[in-house]
């Protein structure tokens, strides 16, 4: 058996029609291609930044074209986190199948598990059965993700560049929420806990308080996150007419989210194909002219304030409703919802155990083949779609009237705004791209699927 030591590369590839080469490199040494290009005369060459890169939000690999400072192509390349979680989801019940989506957008769980619930929800035939104290429960837990997807976004973009304070106030804001997701889920992330037909099990007890205090809090670090940003220069030189992208170019390359918003149309699925009630919920879509990376950092914070907004609400519904069912009455699709949260995160209440163990054998078999078998969902496709942090997340399911899916697949809008990199990237500075994909906020989970 040889080994061969691996080297570094670097080699013209390509010609354009005047004739001037362009550079790609593999591995090793970078020195090897400054010394090839100045042989050549030339100072164009290809530049990998990522897959490890800490302002790739994830192992994006741009592969960047650049002559002296300026950009002169740029691509992305993805696909090196795959995790076949949709391959996946065709071996798992129905009900296992949210444990997979939820880790896709790892940013933003609770969207994932919420249009994927949804649409199982269609094919089953259950949504109006759904009890109104889940459908709330759903739209308080989304509202408080899209605040904490949005603070991730800001707090890494300011990091990347260079402004560690930003990111300081934004992920201790975060840790806020995310106290509030363990105490009603009992997990901070990837969370499981929307289920076809409800949600896993009712908030505790001092739970709106303590959400109604968190929000207090959270406020607080919002207005130190807008003194901290709106108002600073270099925030504004570095940001305004950076990653441009037009309406045209959005609706050309099916870019949604904020990246449309901030180009002036206010579409929102929550208001363009309302879901889980939204249409009843006062709130505003925030738009703005600008198409720059300025624009979408102003939208995002003010989106945040709409979705605090929207879980007022959702908080002076689930007081006003008092306690009820939060998963449908039907036994034969229901998951069990009588759950007690251990330290793990995980267990059901031990009075729930002792009825099926002690006093019903059918309930025992019941439980056991819904656990373990699964129910089964009609023959049908279906697509739901909602709004997720980054744009319009979509999800087809097809069911062949087994107890698992046939095909699972998810439109994620990380996935469709990446394709604006390059008219993002391309004419502008090196170090302008760094803010164009920050403005972006992909999350490759999400990507690679």
């Amino acid at each position: 058996m040889t080994t061969q030591t691996p080297h570094s590369t670097a080699h013209v590839v390509d010609a354009d029609a005047e004739g001037v080469p362009s550079f790609e490199a593999s591995g090793g040494d970078w020195s090897d291609i400054a010394e090839e290009a100045a042989r050549l005369g030339e100072e164009r060459i290809v530049v990998n930044m990522g897959p490890q890169h800490p302002s790739t939000h994830g192992v994006l690999r741009l592969m960047l074209e650049i002559d002296g400072e300026t950009v002169t192509e740029a691509r992305a390349g993805i696909g090196y986190l795959h995790t076949g979680i949709e391959k996946n989801m065709e071996f798992r019940t129905w009900t296992q199948g949210v444990t997979f989506c939820t880790r896709m957008d790892y940013v933003a769980p609770l969207f994932q598990e919420a249009a994927y619930c949804l649409a199982v929800e269609k094919l089953l035939g259950i949504t109006d059965d759904v009890p109104e104290r889940a459908t709330v429960i759903r739209v308080l837990m989304m509202e408080l993700n899209r605040i904490t997807s949005h603070l991730v976004c800001l707090a890494t973009g300011g990091n990347e560049l260079g402004a560690t304070t930003i990111m300081t106030v934004g992920f201790t804001a975060r840790e806020e929420i995310l106290k509030i997701f363990e105490l009603i889920s009992g997990l901070r992330m990837n969370h499981a806990y929307i289920r076809p037909g409800g949600v896993a099990q009712d908030i505790p007890p001092g739970a709106i308080d303590t959400i109604r205090e968190a929000l207090v809090l959270v406020r607080g670090y919002f207005k130190q996150l807008e003194d901290l940003m709106m108002a600073n220069p270099i925030l504004h030189l570095r940001l305004k007419d950076v990653g441009y992208l037009g309406l045209s170019g959005c609706m050309a390359l099916g870019v949604t989210g904020p990246v449309l918003r901030s180009a002036g149309l206010p579409y929102d699925v929550r208001k363009a194909n309302p879901y889980c009630g939204y249409e009843t919920y006062d709130f505003e879509v925030p738009t703005a002219e600008t198409a720059d990376s300025w624009g979408r950092l102003v939208l995002r914070v003010e989106e945040c304030y709409q979705s605090m907004r929207i879980v007022e609400q959702t908080l002076d519904r689930l007081q006003k409703m008092g306690p009820g069912p939060v998963m449908v009455a039907d036994k034969k699709v229901a998951w069990p919802a009588q759950m007690a949260i251990g330290s793990d995160g995980m267990g059901n209440s031990l009075d729930h155990i002792r009825e099926i163990m002690g006093t019903s054998m059918e309930a025992l078999i019941h439980h056991f083949k819904l656990v373990t078998e699964g129910f089964r969902v009609p023959a049908g496709q279906v697509f739901q779609t909602v709004e997720h942090p980054r744009g319009e997340l979509g999800v087809h399911l097809v069911s062949d009237g087994g107890t698992r899916p046939y095909r699972a697949h998810f439109r994620d809008p990380s996935f469709n705004n990446l394709q604006a990199t390059s008219i993002m990237c391309e004419g502008g500075q090196v170090a302008d791209v760094v803010v164009a994909v920050a403005s972006l906020d992909p999350v490759l989970g999400g990507v690679d699927r």
